[in-house]
């Protein structure tokens, strides 16, 4: 058959309704904000969860609202974590080691140095 006589079959969509009529979208209700969330942290999209238009705007907005009040991370992966504990502890030390040219540079915050 040729292509131009073939037919286009759209694939029938399965309807999936995550969010059940009882729910509400909003900063506090945790556990259904983070169903939507990957394991990164970051927002699922639309195709990916199954929401509407307006759901999903107002998903995003109750989950940037929880992250800057701080009821969820902005970030999941405990791998980042660890990375930001090291540089953390390593600032706090009072010497920075570049590892590319050699040497140890001290830092210029006076309370370390003085003792």
């Amino acid at each position: 058959m040729y292509k131009s006589k073939r037919l286009f079959l759209k694939s029938k969509r399965s309807v999936r309704r995550p969010i059940q009529s009882g729910d509400q979208i909003d900063y506090r209700n945790i556990s259904l904000i983070s169903k939507f969330i990957s394991e990164q942290g970051k927002i699922l999209s639309r195709r990916v969860n199954g929401l509407t238009l307006k759901q999903q705007r107002l998903m995003t907005i109750a989950i940037k609202q929880a992250r800057i009040l701080s009821s969820l991370p902005f970030c999941n992966n405990p791998n980042q974590l660890k990375k930001r504990k090291r540089k953390l502890v390593a600032r706090t030390t009072g010497h920075r080691i570049n590892k590319k040219k050699g040497y140890v540079a001290k830092t210029t915050d006076r309370r370390i140095n003085k003792k």
